[in-house]
């Protein structure tokens, strides 16, 4: 290792290197992310059988579910792993520590954001895809079905605004140093702040906040989002896109207030 590799605390890599060994040794994360498995299995099998004894009218297709499941029940335990993975190391102390090891704090939040991106991507692919065939199982035959485009746009959707909303809760956790803080404003950001702003602003606003541009990535366009009824006003890509703005403003803030502040 280099003496300027010392003095910048082993680079990225390490840095990254570090990152990953925290996210998987906390208890935390093991029990959020397997919270989120139970929950897509539990929404996924309730809504395959309702439609089997015929109580759901009408009947959605099997990347329908996933993505209902997604966005009702799934994505807070995504919110909950990210942002206990940035404030557990200020309740505990060891973001000092942390910040020794690494003294470029723009290391930091990348390394973070570099973990929990492909971490929850795949995360929510494989929910995706279990998810849609556990439900389709449990189906009766001649239910609505899901095309392989379907299912691809669903799955990559998910895996995407996962990844997206964990590094906007990161960023936020670094803003605000506080689990409850960082919970209270993410979920506000969610639905209660865009639902009043479409009630009393714009009808269509709410489009452009991260769950519901995260719902609308997951869905094909031209295809009634099944969350919302309406169709979106923009491509699965552009949702994907509007998610990925709203996670580089949380993790700019993030930085920009760790530079600022003491740990």
């Amino acid at each position: 290792m280099t003496t300027t590799q010392v003095r910048t605390g082993g680079g990225f890599s390490g840095a990254v290197a570090s990152e990953w060994t925290k996210f998987w040794s906390v208890r935390a994360t093991w029990w959020c992310l397997s919270g989120g498995f139970l929950l897509m299995l539990l929404y996924s099998g309730v809504s395959g059988l309702s439609q089997r004894f015929g109580e759901t009218d009408p009947p959605q297709g099997p990347h329908s579910i996933v993505v209902n499941g997604s966005i009702y029940l799934v994505e807070f335990c995504v919110l909950a792993a990210a942002t206990l993975f940035v404030t557990s190391e200020y309740g505990s102390g060891s973001i000092r520590s942390t910040l020794q090891w690494v003294p470029v704090r723009s290391r930091v939040t990348a390394a973070k954001a570099a973990v929990l991106v492909p971490v929850l991507f795949a995360y929510g692919v494989v929910l995706a895809l279990v998810g849609m065939l556990l439900s389709a199982t449990l189906m009766p035959s001649g239910a609505a079905t899901t095309t392989f485009g379907q299912g691809f746009t669903a799955a990559a959707g998910m895996g995407a605004y996962f990844a997206l909303l964990g590094v906007l809760c990161a960023g936020i956790g670094f803003a605000l140093r506080s689990a409850a803080g960082t919970i209270v404003v993410v979920m506000v950001l969610l639905l209660p702040l865009p639902m009043l702003l479409t009630a009393y602003v714009a009808p269509e606003i709410m489009n452009y906040f991260p769950a519901f541009a995260g719902i609308n990535g997951m869905v094909p366009s031209g295809e009634a989002n099944p969350m919302m009824g309406g169709i979106a006003p923009y491509s699965p890509l552009v949702g994907v896109l509007i998610c990925l703005v709203w996670a580089a403003a949380g993790l700019l803030l993030g930085t920009s207030v760790l530079k600022k502040r003491d740990a």
